[in-house]
């Protein structure tokens, strides 16, 4: 198992024993499974267990500052057979992340603090 936690990586194994690796400093790693009509609730992405609705599909995800609104991120991806796309961002920051696919658009606002979510599940494409 591993688990993406805001400032830690932790992998488990069948055993029980646990290793934390340390993130970046200064990077926020956040995993965005945008969805139509399904999703599960979540806080710290699991890699090996979390499934997002739309596997192997191309998103534009565009992350914009809430304080001023300049654009932090804007790249065209294709989800994981898992349907997550994940994405580095700043730490430290309020702002609203927007996933279009086609023409179904969705917005959330987010924050990378410490206390934050790795795993965005809330994204709702209409």
């Amino acid at each position: 198992m591993a688990s993406v936690q805001s400032e830690v990586l932790v992998v488990s194994d069948d055993g029980g024993r646990q290793t934390a690796l340390e993130m970046p400093e200064d990077e926020f790693y956040l995993s965005v499974a945008p969805y139509v009509d399904q999703t599960h609730e979540c806080h710290y992405h699991a890699l090996t267990s979390c499934l997002g609705e739309l596997g192997n599909e191309e998103v534009r995800i565009t992350v914009t500052d809430s304080a001023g609104d300049a654009v932090i991120l804007d790249e065209l991806v294709r989800t994981f057979d898992n349907g997550f796309a994940g994405i580095w961002l700043p730490r430290d920051i309020d702002a609203t992340l927007t996933v279009e696919r086609g023409n179904q658009a969705g917005s959330v606002p987010i924050s990378t603090g410490a206390d934050d979510p790795t795993c965005l599940t809330t994204l709702q494409l209409v």
